[in-house]
């Protein structure tokens, strides 16, 4: 086996300076018309080495070309000779294939025990750790990862990039993503730990800057999703007034495509149809790719690695956060972050030198959108209702039933004629005390409960009474007892507030929701398309983002 020539890149200066300096003696004889033995000789006598090992050096030099060729070669038996006797290395081979290249990964002092039993059988010498590992260590990586780890890490290791996703102007490639924020909040009231919320962004990938932002204490769905566009395309000066926060915030209108992964909440038909409806186009990541969210992926990143810097952080880790008490040192109520979260956003985010755009993204999105053509909703408040999670009904003459609740109102009376014609009922899990009804034209009719008199609750709620109302072994249940049970599980709740955390965050979700049902029917004006006249306003079911929260609750 021929010996394996040194890496350029790994020789000292002081060696590669001694093989230039053969090159350039050997070079002139090479040269030469008439070389004779007692040129060779001389030169032999100038480097300080043998006539004999001279020739051998113009010989390799003719061949090759290169000063590489001159290197000395390292000492110590070649590369890749082996010393075992075949049937050993059969054996081992044979062993790692059959038993190290599996998806239980299991470990090499394992299959060297393997190994010396079928050596023991077959009466061969016992290979040492170090032969085997040896071997191990020559396999090819790739077959390797791909047999132990599987095809998706083989991806993340081997898969070349090819690029990476751009957009020539503001508002074509959107991505939307979620993350649960390294962080622990705290109740309003008792400043005891509510646990870490939920965070869903919108990102523009031309300008990177942050179109929306949503805060939850629920998992990532359809709602949560439908609330953070809603706000990316909606102008937010009412949203920035709510939390007195000064910074400006320019960006709104419809994107042409959003950029997802593959999430459930993604995939739902009412996030689906409202993109068909407003003429988006999905664009889906392939499943298991984090790399295709990149730009989305760094700046959570980003956002997090900031966030760490509060009180009560919980890290990225275990490890990193060590005996760090996130819990005792929280001191942030979810307002409060809401606000701090939404300051770090439009201030240092938005200002600073992007190192991607060599600008700020505020920057950038100035200079763009004034030559760009972009889409505003007509209608603010059928926007986010296109989104909203529904479900298909018949219209009868007592109304709408939706979750075991009546629903009523004499807007649905010219519907009646259509018994058979079942239309798409749609309802804000923060807040049941009214749905809303999408007329065949595409327009909505809000629906209030049947009985004025009901308080207005979240579909948690509704799902939690209904649930313990089975466990007490109903085999049906009506509507008002799950009122009833939703009444007596406040009253528990209120009084249990300051003993568990799961209970106060309950509260905290009911509070929240509740700030969205106080005026449920008294949209921002300013926010509607110039002209709109005012007895419209009973058919535009929900205040604008920026009239309440924004926070998704149930």
């Amino acid at each position: 086996m021929r010996q394996t020539k040194p890496s350029i890149t790994s020789v000292s200066e002081d060696v590669w300076s001694r093989a230039s300096h053969r090159h350039a003696l050997l070079r002139g004889l090479l040269e030469e018309n008439q070389r004779n033995h007692l040129s060779v000789k001389l030169v032999a006598s100038d480097l300080g080495i043998s006539v004999q090992h001279t020739y051998r050096l113009l010989k390799k030099l003719r061949e090759e070309q290169t000063t590489a060729s001159l290197l000395p070669l390292p000492r110590g038996p070649r590369v890749g000779n082996r010393r075992l006797a075949v049937n050993i290395e059969k054996i081992i081979e044979e062993v790692i294939k059959k038993i190290y290249l599996k998806r239980e990964k299991p470990t090499l002092k394992q299959v060297h025990r393997y190994i010396e039993c079928e050596c023991q059988k077959s009466g061969f010498n016992v290979p040492s750790m170090k032969a085997v590992r040896s071997r191990v260590a020559t396999c090819n990586s790739k077959t390797l990862i791909k047999k132990r780890e599987g095809k998706t890490a083989t991806e993340a290791a081997f898969h070349q990039i090819q690029g990476s996703l751009e957009a020539d102007r503001p508002l074509e490639i959107v991505q939307i993503d979620h993350t649960k924020v390294d962080l622990m909040l705290v109740d309003d009231i008792t400043r005891a730990s509510i646990g870490r919320p939920w965070l869903t962004l919108v990102m523009d990938i031309h300008t990177r800057m942050v179109l929306g932002f949503l805060l939850s204490l629920e998992a990532p769905c359809t709602t949560s999703v439908a609330l953070a566009l809603t706000q990316a395309v909606l102008p937010k000066d009412s949203w920035r007034a709510e939390r007195l926060i000064e910074n400006s915030w320019p960006t709104s209108g419809i994107p042409r495509c959003i950029h997802v992964d593959n999430g459930a909440e993604f995939h739902g038909r009412s996030f689906e149809r409202g993109c068909e409806q407003h003429g988006i186009q999905i664009a889906y990541r392939p499943p298991a790719t984090p790399r295709y969210g990149g730009h989305i992926e760094r700046l959570m990143g980003t956002l997090m690695h900031r966030i760490q810097a509060l009180p009560g952080t919980t890290f990225s880790n275990v490890v990193e956060r060590g005996d760090y008490r996130s819990e005792e040192r929280a001191c942030l109520s979810f307002r409060e972050f809401e606000r701090i979260l939404a300051l770090e956003v439009l201030g240092p985010y938005h200002n600073e030198i992007h190192r991607g755009l060599g600008q700020p993204p505020i920057a950038k999105w100035t200079s763009s959108i004034e030559t760009t053509a972009s889409r505003h909703p007509l209608d603010s408040q059928a926007f986010l209702l296109d989104f909203l999670p529904y479900e298909t009904r018949v219209i009868r003459r007592d109304g709408v039933r939706l979750f075991n609740v009546q629903y009523q109102d004499g807007g649905l009376a010219h519907l009646l004629g259509h018994p058979d014609t079942r239309l798409r009922v749609k309802y804000d899990p923060r807040n049941l005390s009214s749905v809303y009804v999408e007329l065949p034209d595409g327009d909505h009719v809000r629906v209030p409960y049947a009985d004025l008199r009901r308080e207005p609750i979240t579909l948690w709620e509704h799902r939690n009474a209904v649930r313990c109302l089975k466990d007490e072994g109903r085999r049906s249940v009506d509507e008002t007892s799950i009122f009833t049970a939703i009444r007596e599980q406040r009253a528990i709740l209120d009084e249990a507030r300051g003993l568990s955390r799961e209970a106060r965050r309950n509260v905290v979700r009911r509070e929240i929701a509740q700030n969205c049902a106080d005026s449920p029917s008294e949209p921002n004006q300013s926010q509607f398309p110039a002209g709109k006249p005012e007895d419209d306003v009973d058919r535009i079911p929900m205040p604008p983002p920026g009239a309440h929260s924004g926070v998704e609750i149930w």
